[in-house]
């Protein structure tokens, strides 16, 4: 399964045996897990955002100048070789499709706030990967 989520949750993630990949173009100086920056916005669009807020800017350069020069395909398999050897070796099936195994694509901004994640998730689920946010039930 792949969720999203943010550091502040990285605790909870971990004890409910879900892997975290950082997706952001820094990840915070104490994180020391995994990180795949090919999901990270570029920072010229992201300081702009900063600057003006304009989510639909935002939206428009992260579809044109990330997802869209991506191949979904080729990001999962990525994602599969950054897990763990330990835990390869564990899986019988991917980690987007297997019932033990998990990730969580984590950046920094807390639910509803706007994230580069919510727009990753939208493209895994429109290419039929799916995808949510965590949360602890």
């Amino acid at each position: 399964m792949i969720y999203t989520s943010y550091f502040a949750k990285l605790k909870e993630l971990e004890k409910n045996n879900i892997i975290p990949v950082s997706i952001c173009g820094k990840a915070p100086n104490w994180y020391k897990g995994l990180q795949y920056k090919k999901l990270a916005p570029k920072y010229d669009f992201f300081i702009e955002w900063k600057r003006n807020h304009n989510n639909d800017y935002y939206i428009e350069h992260y579809q044109n100048e990330i997802l869209n020069k991506l191949n979904i395909v080729n990001v999962l398999n990525e994602l599969q070789i950054l897990l763990p050897d330990k835990i390869k070796q564990k899986m019988e099936s991917p980690f987007y499709n297997n019932l033990n195994y998990h990730i969580a694509l984590i950046c920094y901004e807390k639910p509803p706030n706007f994230c580069h994640r919510y727009l990753v998730a939208k493209w895994l689920n429109q290419n039929n990967y799916y995808c949510k946010e965590w949360e602890d039930d």
